[in-house]
C-alpha cells in the first residue's frame, strides 16, 4: 500500500488539472506497481473513497479532479518494457511520457503515432484516459488505435489483461465467475441487444475523432457483433473511459514507422471561412496533418519571448493559417503534393501565400508554436479569459465550413468572440469563447451556450468531445447528442465495470453541473494585497495568480530542450514545478489575503525554485515564478523578518570589501571546518561547498590605480594604440561584486577587446544592480539600489555610451525588473536605461554586425567551444548571439544543452545535492565528453563555479576566449 498524503500543501497542489475546474481532494498517492493499484482499490472500497487516476494532469475538461483519492502515476510508474522489432510493440507503464517514448524508439525507425500537443509532458496513461490524438490524426488515428493491450486493475481490487480475443476466446471469458467474466458477459449482453440503437445514435462513421460517452459503436463493429469484423477487443472501450472503468497498470502499445522525409506548407489566409474551405481541398491531397490556427494565438505569440522566435514563417497579417505536413519515404512525391497544394490554392482563389519548408529545425519551430497555442490563451490577459467548456467538438471535415458559421451565429448571440485552432483535417476545431467566469453573467452565458452548441453538434451528427474527454465540462450534455435513450446504456456500462461508482465519478456518468467546482467563479475573491513589485505588464498581482491554466508544459523532460523546471527533472514532484508552485499561489491568497505572505505552504514550494526565470519565456502564458518568489519572500520577510542567510546571501556588497581587504585571511578561514560548520549553523551553507577565492587588489582597484580613467597607464591593462586603431568613442563597463571581488582578470580581458574593437572603456560607478537583493526577496533595498542606479545609468543613456555587463543576471536586472520595481516617476527612464543595456555578446555581436571586418581581430582557427549560456540569457534573449560571437571570431562553437547549471547563486549553498542532480543531468555530462582541446566560454559567474567544482575544469568568460585570441599587435 503506498503512503498517503493528507497534508494541505500536497492536497492543493493536485485540486486542479489543465481545466477550469478546481476541488480539494481528501488524499494523493504514487503508486509504484500494480499491486499498489490493487490495494488502493481494495482501500477506497473499505473507506469509501472514490479514486481518480491521474498522469500529467493536462486534462482540458476535469476528469483529473476528484474529491476523494487522486492517483498520481506520474512519480514511479514510468517504466518502458523490452521493444519487439518484429511485432513493433513496447510495453509502457502509465506514467511514461509521450516524447521520451518516441526518443527511445526513434533509432529503430519507429514511433508512436498519436501526437499531442502536450506530447513533451503527456502520459501513456491519460493518453490511454481520454483516447488522445493530436495533429497527425488523419494518419494515425486515436490512442485507441495503436493499443494492443491493457493490463488493467479492476474495481473489486482484481487484475487482468484485456486485448483482442478470438470468439473460441471471448464466450470462454464470458463464462468466467469473477468481475472480469461478469464483465465481458455484460458487453455481449448489452451490445447484443442494441447494437442497431447504437449504431444509429452514435457520431457518424466519418467523424473520425470521436469520445463522447463510452465507445460502445467501436465494440459494435467487432466480431462475435459484425461478421469479419475486427478481433472483439475491450482495451478500445477503455481507451477513452477517462479512468471510470478501471485502472492501466501497463499498456502494450503498437508502434508504426518513422516516415524518411517530411515537407510543411503553410498556407496563410485572410479569412477563417476561406481556411476551412481550403482544409476541405486540402484533405484530399491525403496529408498527414491540416491544423489551423488563428490570428488570436497568432498574436499571442508576439508577447511570449519563446514564441517569438518560432514566426518566422508568417507573411503579413494573416486571420488564419493551416500547418499542412506530408510525410513518406520519397521526398520527389512529398514535393509534387505540397507544388499541388500550392497550385490548387492559387486555382481557386484561397489564401494569399503557401510558403513550403523542408528543412527539419524550421519545420520543428512551426510545430512549436503550434503546439504553444493552448497554453499561449492564458497569456492574453483577464479580459481574454476563454474557459474550455466547447473546446473540443467534432464534425465531418465537409461540414465543417458550415458548422463553424452556425458556431459563430452563436457568438453573436451572446456578444463574445472565439479563438479557433485545431485539426481541422478531420473535422476538429478548439473553440474558445471568450467569457468572465468570475461574473455571474458570464457563468450564465457559459451554460446557454453549452447548451446551444451542443444542439447544433447533435444537428450534424458530430461528437461532442473529439479528443479530450467528456469529464465535467462535456459530460451534462453527452444526452443532448446521443438522445436520452441512449443514457441507461451509458448507466449500464458503469454499472457493469464499477458497480459501487468509485472510479472517478461524474465524470461521463451522472456528471454535476457544468459550473459545479469551477476555479473561478464569481464567490471566488479577488487578491488585493500590497506589492513591492508593481505588475505593471499582468496589470497586478491577482491578475498575475490567475495566469497559469494548468497546461503543464513545466513538466516537460530535460529531454525535450529548455531549461524549465530544473526542480521538477531532479525530484519529479509536482510541487517544483511552475505550475504547482501558480496553484498555491492562487488558492492561498484568495484565502488568506494579505495573511498569505505567512504560508508555510507556499515557501514550502518555493524552496527548491532557482529563480531561473525559464518559465517567464518558455511557458505558454509567461508566468513569472521568479518575480513572485521574490515578492512572497519580501512579504514573508515584512511578517516574519530576515534570516541571516538573507543578509549574508542578499548584501554581498556589504562585506565583500572587508572580505577582499582581508583577502588572504578570509579565504584560508573559508577552507576551516569550524568557519564552515557555522557558516552551515547560522546560514544553512552545506559544509561541502567551496567558495570562490577573494582578491585583495579588486578591479576597481586596479582600474583607478592604472588612472585608466584619466587615459594614463594604458600598459597596465596592456592595452596600446597601434596601427590601424580607430576611435569609436566610449562605453561604459558594469563590473559587478563577483568579477570585481572574486575573477577581476575578466574585466581586464573585456577592458583589452572593447580597446582593440577602438572603443574606450569607462567605468560604472555601479557596485550592484540588486540581483541579490531581489532574490532573496529584500526589496526594498533592492528599490533602493534601482532608484540610485537609473540616476547613474541614466546619463549613459542620455550620451548614447552603451552599458556593457559581464555578469548576465546583473545586467538583465536593468531590463527585466527595474522598470517594474521603479516607481512610476521613474518609469520613463528606467526603460531608457534598459534599453541602452547590453550583454557582452550582445555587444559584440552587434559590433560585427556594424564592422565585420572586426572579427578579423579575433584568430579562433577553428577551435573548438563548448559554450554555456546563463538561464536569465536564454529565458529574456534567447541566448542565441553568443553563439554568433564565437563563430564570428573563428571558434567552432557547440551549445552544451545543458539546461541549468544547477548553482543559481544562493541557491546551490543551500540546496548542494539538487544543485549537483540539476547539473548532472545534461550539464556536467556535455562538459566531460568535449574533447580534449576544447574551451568553454560561460558568461555566468554561478555556472563557472558549479562546473568547476563538479568537474574540476574551469571555464572561462566569452571576454578571456576572445581576448586569448586577438590578433598579435604592432605598437606605435
Amino acid at each position: 500500500m503506498p503512503e498517503l498524503y493528507r497534508d494541505s500543501l500536497t492536497r492543493r497542489l493536485y485540486a486542479n488539472d489543465a481545466s477550469m475546474y478546481e476541488e480539494l481532494p481528501e488524499a494523493v498517492c504514487f503508486p509504484k506497481n500494480r499491486e499498489h493499484l490493487q490495494a488502493l482499490l481494495h482501500y477506497s472500497a473499505d473507506h469509501s473513497l472514490s479514486i481518480t487516476p491521474r498522469s500529467a494532469g493536462t486534462s482540458l475538461a476535469g476528469q483529473a479532479t476528484g474529491g476523494g483519492l487522486i492517483v498520481d502515476v506520474s512519480r514511479y510508474m514510468r517504466g518502458v518494457g523490452d521493444l519487439d522489432l518484429l511485432r513493433r510493440q513496447i510495453r509502457v507503464e502509465p506514467g511514461v511520457i509521450r516524447d521520451d517514448l518516441n526518443r527511445k524508439v526513434a533509432p529503430f525507425g519507429l514511433q508512436f503515432g498519436p501526437d499531442t500537443a502536450t506530447s513533451n509532458r503527456c502520459m501513456i496513461g491519460g493518453m490511454i484516459g481520454n483516447n488522445s490524438s493530436g495533429s497527425f490524426s488523419i494518419l494515425h488515428g486515436s490512442t485507441r488505435d495503436h493499443v494492443h493491450q491493457i493490463e488493467a486493475v479492476l474495481s473489486d481490487g482484481s487484475s487482468c489483461t484485456f486485448g483482442s480475443v478470438s470468439t473460441e476466446e471471448f464466450e470462454s471469458l464470458c463464462r468466467k465467475t469473477n468481475l472480469e467474466g461478469k464483465i465481458y458477459r455484460g458487453m455481449r449482453d448489452l451490445i447484443a441487444n442494441h447494437r442497431q440503437r447504437i449504431l444509429a445514435a452514435w457520431p457518424h462513421p466519418e467523424v473520425t475523432r470521436r469520445n463522447t460517452g463510452y465507445a460502445l459503436d467501436r465494440l459494435c463493429s467487432m466480431e462475435p457483433f459484425q461478421e469479419g469484423g475486427r478481433p472483439f477487443n475491450v482495451s478500445e472501450l477503455l481507451c477513452g473511459s477517462e479512468g471510470t472503468l478501471a485502472l492501466t497498470a501497463a499498456a502494450t502499445l503498437n508502434l508504426v514507422p518513422l516516415p524518411a522525409f517530411r515537407h510543411l506548407v503553410v498556407p496563410q489566409f485572410h479569412s477563417l471561412r476561406e481556411s476551412l474551405e481550403a482544409a476541405v481541398e486540402i484533405v484530399k491531397l491525403e496529408p498527414s496533418a491540416v491544423e489551423l490556427v488563428d490570428r488570436i494565438i497568432l498574436e499571442a505569440t508576439r508577447g511570449n519571448l519563446e514564441q517569438q522566435r518560432n514566426r518566422f514563417f508568417l507573411q503579413g497579417e494573416p486571420e488564419a493559417i493551416l500547418i499542412v505536413q506530408f510525410e513518406g519515404d520519397d521526398a520527389e512525391a512529398l514535393s509534387v503534393k505540397a507544388r499541388q497544394l500550392q497550385e490548387r490554392l492559387r486555382e481557386r482563389g484561397l489564401g494569399y501565400t503557401a510558403p513550403a519548408f523542408y528543412d527539419p529545425e524550421q519545420m520543428q519551430r512551426v510545430w512549436e508554436l503550434r503546439k504553444a497555442g493552448l497554453g499561449l490563451l492564458m497569456g492574453l490577459g483577464k479580459e481574454s479569459r476563454t474557459p474550455t467548456f466547447v473546446e473540443d467538438t467534432a464534425v465531418r471535415v465537409q461540414d465543417l465550413p458550415a458548422y463553424v458559421e452556425e458556431f459563430r451565429k452563436i457568438l453573436k448571440r451572446y456578444n463574445t468572440r472565439c479563438v479557433f485552432y485545431a485539426h481541422a483535417s478531420v473535422g476538429e476545431l478548439h473553440f474558445r469563447p471568450v467569457i468572465d467566469l468570475a461574473r455571474p453573467e458570464g457563468v450564465e452565458v457559459m451554460k446557454r451556450m453549452a447548451e446551444e452548441v451542443a444542439e447544433l453538434v447533435s444537428r450534424y451528427r458530430g461528437s461532442l468531445s473529439g479528443e479530450h474527454g467528456d469529464g465535467r465540462a462535456r459530460a451534462p450534455y453527452i444526452e443532448k447528442v446521443i438522445g436520452r435513450e441512449m443514457m441507461p446504456l451509458l448507466h449500464r456500462v458503469k454499472e457493469i465495470w464499477d458497480p459501487h461508482h468509485r472510479l472517478n465519478p461524474g465524470k461521463i456518468v451522472d456528471p454535476g453541473s457544468i459550473d459545479s467546482h469551477l476555479r473561478t467563479s464569481p464567490t471566488s475573491r479577488r487578491v488585493e494585497v500590497p506589492t513591492r513589485f508593481h505588475w505593471r505588464r499582468e496589470g497586478g498581482f491577482g491578475e498575475a495568480l490567475e495566469l497559469c491554466n494548468g497546461a503543464g508544459v513545466c513538466r516537460k523532460s530535460a529531454d525535450s530542450g529548455g531549461v524549465m523546471c530544473p526542480s521538477w527533472h531532479a525530484t519529479n514532484n509536482e510541487k517544483d514545478t511552475t505550475r504547482g508552485r501558480a496553484n498555491l499561489f492562487r488558492q492561498i491568497f484568495r484565502e488568506r489575503q494579505a495573511e498569505g505572505f505567512g504560508s508555510e505552504d507556499v515557501h514550502e514550494a518555493l524552496k527548491l525554485c532557482l529563480s531561473c526565470k525559464a518559465c517567464k519565456s518558455e511557458c505558454p502564458a509567461n508566468v513569472d515564478m521568479a518575480k513572485m518568489k521574490s515578492e512572497f519572500l519580501h512579504g514573508r520577510h515584512q511578517q516574519k523578518g530576515t534570516s541571516l542567510s538573507d543578509l549574508l546571501f542578499g548584501e554581498p556588497e556589504r562585506f565583500y570589501p572587508l572580505a577582499s581587504a582581508l583577502a588572504p585571511m578570509v579565504n584560508v578561514m573559508l577552507k576551516t571546518p569550524l568557519v564552515r560548520a557555522l557558516l552551515q549553523e547560522l546560514a544553512g551553507v552545506d559544509t561541502r561547498r567551496t567558495f570562490p577565492r577573494f582578491v585583495k587588489r579588486t578591479f576597481r582597484k586596479r582600474f583607478s590605480d592604472a588612472g585608466y580613467g584619466l587615459n594614463r597607464k594604458r600598459e597596465s591593462f596592456g592595452l596600446m594604440r597601434h596601427i590601424g586603431h580607430v576611435d569609436r568613442g566610449r562605453v561604459a563597463l558594469l563590473v559587478d561584486p563577483f568579477v570585481n571581488h572574486h575573477e577581476p582578470e575578466i574585466a581586464e580581458a573585456a577592458c583589452r577587446v572593447l580597446f582593440e574593437l577602438g572603443y574606450d572603456p569607462v567605468l560604472a560607478d555601479v557596485a550592484s544592480t540588486g540581483r541579490a537583493q531581489i532574490s532573496r526577496g529584500l526589496l526594498d533595498r533592492a528599490a533602493e539600489i534601482c532608484s540610485e542606479n537609473i540616476e547613474i545609468l541614466e546619463r549613459f543613456s542620455d550620451q548614447e555610451i552603451p552599458v556593457i555587463g559581464l555578469e548576465p543576471s546583473e545586467l538583465l536586472t536593468l531590463r527585466d525588473e527595474y522598470p517594474d520595481l521603479c516607481s512610476i516617476e521613474d518609469l520613463t527612464r528606467a526603460k531608457s536605461v534598459a534599453a541602452n543595456s547590453y550583454l557582452w555578446e550582445e555587444f559584440t555581436g552587434i559590433h560585427f554586425e556594424k564592422y565585420p571586418s572586426d572579427a578579423q581581430r579575433f584568430a579562433g582557427n577553428g577551435r573548438k567551444v563548448l559554450f554555456h549560456n546563463h538561464c536569465h540569457t536564454r529565458a529574456l534573449t534567447g541566448g542565441g548571439m553568443l553563439h554568433q560571437v564565437l563563430e564570428r571570431c573563428g571558434f567552432q562553437a557547440a551549445d552544451s544543452g545543458g539546461g541549468c547549471c544547477g548553482m543559481a547563486g544562493s541557491f546551490g549553498y543551500e540546496e548542494m545535492d539538487i544543485s549537483m542532480e540539476i547539473g548532472s543531468d545534461r550539464l556536467f555530462p556535455a562538459v566531460r565528453a568535449r574533447e580534449p582541446g576544447c574551451w568553454m566560454a560561460v558568461p555566468g559567474f554561478s555556472c563557472r563555479h558549479q562546473i568547476h567544482e563538479a568537474t574540476g575544469n574551469k571555464p572561462d568568460h566569452p571576454a578571456q576566449i576572445m581576448d586569448r585570441v586577438l590578433v598579435s599587435r604592432t605598437v606605435v
